[in-house]
Parts: C-alpha cells; structure tokens; sequence
C-alpha cells in the first residue's frame, strides 16, 4: 500500500504517515528498546500494543499487561490525590511530563482547572523558589554569561529542529517574588506547557530558555543546592551584547518568524529590550503585553455590567512597573479607538509607585511614567489618592499584599455603584486584597478580578460570587497559536487588543451575573482557538501575516495543527515487490 509521509521530528526520527483506507497516524521510529521507553515523546508506557512491543525491541521491557490511556489517567489522578501538598503534586507532574508527553497532556487537559494553578501561577513560584532542591532533571536550554560567541553552537545541542515558539527569561524578577536567578526556569517551562495544554501547539515546537547571567539574590549565592552562576548579576554591555547575540542565533536557527517570548524580566530590562526588537524580531513580553491584553479583556466585560465605556472611566494603578506600563497603553488605545483624543486617554490614567502618586516635577522618573505623570499636588498613601481622585476602577500589580485596605475599598463602593477591583498580582500571597474582601465590603457590587485564583463567596444574603482570574493564559497561548500559524514576523499592539476584545466577547450574560469577567477555565482551549482566528483574520487584513496562500477557513486550518493527546500507533514500514519482480531477482543454486 502506497503511503504518502512527511516528516515531522527529526530528533526522534519519526515519520507520519496516513494510511489511505481510513484516518489513522502511524509513527515509524528507528528508535528501538529503552530509546524509546525513556524518551516522553514516544513513550505510551503500558499502553503499548503485544505487536508495537515487538516490533520496537521492547517486549519483556514492561510488563506483561496492555492498557489504555484512560486506565493510566485514572493511575495518575490517584497518584496525584495521595500527594501531601502542591510542591510534591508540581513535582509529580513535572516527572510525568519528563516520562509520558502525551499523558501528561491528557491528564491537564481532563481537568485544567485543577491543575493549571498547580503548574503554573500560583504554585510554579513555590516551585521555582525550591529549583535548587527539587530539580530532577533539565527542561529547556541553560545559557550563561560566560558562553557568549558561543550560542548559535548551543542552540545546535537542542534536538528539535522545528522550533516555532521560545519562551526565555533571565530570572531577575519572577512572579511577585523577585530575583531567583537560574531557579526560574519553572516560568518557561510552565508557559510553553500551557501553549500545548491551551493553545494546541504542538510541544516539540516549543523551548524554554534561561539567560543566566548570574544573581543578586545572595541567599542563592550561599545555597549549596543552587544551580546557577555563583556571582552577582552581570549588566551593562556585556548583557547587552549577550541579548543581541542570542536574539540573532535564535532567528538564524529557527527563522525569522519563531517566536520569542520575554517573560519576567525586571522593569530596568524589560521595557527597553521590548523596545530595541518588537520592529526587528518576532517578539513580545508577556508581564507587559500579555498582562495588558488580559487585565483590559476584564474592563471591557466590566463595561457591559456598567453599561459605560472605557473613556468614560478613571483608573488608578497599584504600581507602576511592566504590567501597570502594558496595561494602561493599552487601555489609552481602546479609549482612542472610542473616539478620545489621545492627549485626554492619557489624563484618565493615574499611577501610584513605591514613592506615592506620579506627577508631574517629581524626581526620577524614568520615561514610561512620564506619560502617566499629571498635575497634581504630591501624594504619598494609595488611600489619600483614591479619595482624592475618586477613580471608577483600581488596579493593583505592584506585589504588594493587602495594598487594597478596608478603607480604600469601602471608599470605592461609597463613590461608585459599581466599584472596578482587580487585585492582578502573583502569587495569591501577594494579592492586593482577596474576593472575599472585595464582595463583602462592597455589599457584591465589587467587580472583581484577580491574578490568582480564588475561591467562590458567598455573602450573607445566600448570593454566591465566582471571582474571575485575570490569568495571561487566556492570551499568550492563542497569541502564539495564532503567530506560529500563519507566519507573523512582527506583533503589534493591535494585535493584543485584538486578542483582549475576543476574550471578552466570549463572557456570557451568565458569566457576568456570577462575578466572572472571563470565560471558565475549562473552556481555554476554545477560547485560545477562537483569539487565534480572530488574529489571523486581522493579520491577514493588515498584511502582517507572511503564511501563503490565506487559509480560507481559519478555525479548521488552527484545528489541523493543534496537538493530540492521543497515542499514535507504531507500525514497521513493511511492504511486498510484486511477485514478478520477486520472481526475476531471486537467485537459487
């Protein structure tokens, strides 16, 4: 039978083929016994068939018992119950991602709500807090300093060859947490892990990348379990040529259109590598953009329950860093694109920094608040700004716990029917105030919505709230889906803004009634779906897209590539000549 293949993993060495009398994936692989038991892309574990044993050397490997994926989630998900706490739960799974891809996918996939914070905020800070102890084996490419000229010969290390997406951090400030040095890798590795899990790319396509260029975190220093560079951060030129050179190896190993996702980058950094290379690489940085796209997508469902526009707003930020910058351009674009001068949008947009209120005459400031920076006396308590100000919504993403006291809240519900609280920062440790706080106080006409996850409320009248979770994992996944897809060299704003308008749309009447501003969890995938057609339908409309010819049908193009956690079967490539020939070229005595 004639079979039409191409190939798809060079690493593995394995071939896809379709057969033609029925929608079925076969995968040869020259790999044979433990190769392929020990390598998670291949490996099915007990799943794999008498014939497939056989066949790949490995009969007598495992034991004598055949089971199906379904029998080894139910193994896992009670393995999983009998942990004692959520670090040994994040370790567990981070074992099976290490043994079996393929389950590991399915068992996030069969409950991403219950597992996502495990994996990613707000456990992966734990994780990553505890690297040192807990590290079993490496995930991603470790890049330091000290290989500078060297990185395009790193990158060869790397096994995948189809690399569409790199996540990279630096590890200077991860989460709310700060400096943890080469100890956040958890980041990378749990962002590209939730682009398979959320957005369907597939995972070979995907590598995590720590910059190590050492610490500052000198409780790192001293901890012998470290696994970093043992010296102070390296900055300055040699940073920057480090940046430069990667930036290019990156793009010359895997094209100009792989994406290259900066994550937790320290605001000294951040703003102005995003600056130096959105117009000449295809990036983006999440803290900034991703935040942005996903804080404003709950504005705009709050404004169908205020029944307002956005330029009919007045915000106040709790910080003044990557995520209150991205955020508030953001929202001074959709107050634009209603029609508001620009000059005016940006009035309507105050922030509140480590020094007290930004305005204008104060020392220091550095660029990015400038443009938030207005005429106002000094002020140095958030408390005395919100009553000054009297804003319709706050914002917090400065990591500072319990910023949003009783008084400013019950402040926010005396001078608004429907007070705006989103309490953005990670971990839930390090929140502004909780659900509970918020919907208590404002008697549940808080609008709330959080950078962790919190519990349901329920409140003394019987009314039972469910918090939204302004998580970036109902943007960056769809963006990237989206970006891999059709080829996009470089992202814009737009293309966040974009996004934040789908993700908003897909907040039912329903969902809003019960406090939520975004769409359940369970229904990432979809919702990840959804924002990358409606980003490559922009794409395509502002000639940014360089994938030809158009697909026609975004959605099923998006669906023919996404990531199946079903086994494949393994099959030899066997065939018969036809008896003739057989008959012509055998030679007997």
């Amino acid at each position: 039978m004639a079979r039409a293949g191409l190939v798809r993993r060079e690493s593995v060495e394995t071939e896809m083929h379709k057969s033609e009398d029925k929608i079925k994936t076969f995968v040869y692989t020259k790999k044979r016994g433990y190769d392929v038991t020990r390598n998670p892309a291949l490996n099915k574990g007990m799943a794999f068939s008498l014939e497939e044993r056989l066949q790949l050397g490995i009969h007598g490997l495992l034991p004598p018992c055949f089971i199906s994926q379904d029998v080894q989630l139910q193994r896992v998900l009670k393995n999983y119950d009998m942990k004692r706490d959520d670090l040994d739960r994040y370790v567990f799974l981070m074992g099976l991602q290490d043994r079996n891809e393929k389950l590991f996918y399915r068992v996030l996939s069969s409950d991403i709500d219950r597992f996502m914070p495990i994996i990613y905020t707000p456990i992966v800070g734990l994780a990553c807090q505890q690297y040192g102890l807990i590290f079993r084996r490496p995930r991603g490419l470790f890049i330091s300093i000290h290989d500078r000229g060297h990185i395009s010969t790193l990158l060869q290390n790397w096994p995948e060859k189809d690399v569409r997406a790199v996540c990279v951090t630096d590890g200077e400030r991860i989460l709310g947490l700060g400096d943890l040095g080469c100890c956040g890798m958890g980041i990378p590795v749990g962002k590209l892990a939730l682009y398979t899990a959320c957005g369907g790319v597939p995972p070979h396509q995907c590598l995590p990348i720590m910059l190590d260029v050492g610490t500052d975190n000198e409780a790192l220093l001293k901890d012998p379990l470290y696994i970093g560079l043992r010296h102070k951060r390296v900055r300055g030129q040699a940073y920057d040529d480090l940046l430069d050179e990667f930036m290019k190896a990156v793009s010359d190993r895997y094209g100009m259109d792989c994406l290259i996702q900066f994550e937790d980058f320290a605001n000294v950094n951040a703003f102005r590598l995003l600056s130096k290379y959105r117009n000449k690489y295809c990036t983006f940085n999440d803290d900034i953009q991703g935040t942005a796209a996903v804080a404003v997508a709950g504005l705009l469902a709050a404004l169908r329950v205020t029944k307002s526009k956005m330029c009919d707003h007045t915000i106040v930020f709790q910080g003044a860093g990557e995520a209150a910058m991205g955020i508030a351009e953001l929202v001074a674009m959709a107050m634009e694109k209603e029609g508001l001068a620009k000059e005016e949008c940006l009035k309507k947009i105050w922030m509140v920094d480590s020094k007290g209120l930004v305005v204008k005459g104060r020392d220091q400031l550095t660029h990015e608040k400038e443009r938030f920076a207005h005429q106002h006396p000094q002020m140095k308590k958030l408390e005395d700004v919100v009553r000054d100000l009297k804003p319709t919504a706050i914002i917090g993403v400065a990591a500072v716990a319990g910023a949003f006291t009783q008084q400013i809240i019950t402040d926010m519900a005396s001078f608004n029917e429907r007070p705006i609280i989103f309490a953005l920062s990670n971990p839930t440790s390090k929140a502004e105030c909780t659900a509970e706080q918020c919907y208590t106080l404002t008697g549940g006409r808080g609008i709330f919505a959080s950078g962790s996850p919190f519990d349901p409320v329920t409140l003394s009248d019987g009314r039972t709230f469910f918090p939204g979770q302004g998580n970036n994992a109902y943007i960056f996944p769809g963006v990237g889906l989206a970006v891999t897809a059709c080829a996009i060299r470089h992202i814009t704003e737009e293309i966040f803004l974009t996004a934040a308008e789908a993700l908003a749309r897909l907040v039912t009447e329903k969902d809003l009634a019960e406090g939520r501003l975004y769409p359940p969890l369970s229904s990432i995938r979809d919702v990840s779906l959804t924002l990358a057609a409606k980003i490559m339908e922009y794409a395509y409309e502002h000639n940014m897209a360089t994938l030809r010819p158009e697909p026609s049908d975004k959605e099923a193009y998006l669906h023919s590539l996404t990531y199946s956690t079903d086994y494949d079967e393994f099959s030899v490539d066997s065939y018969r000549w036809p008896e003739d020939s057989m008959t012509v070229q055998t030679c007997k005595l």
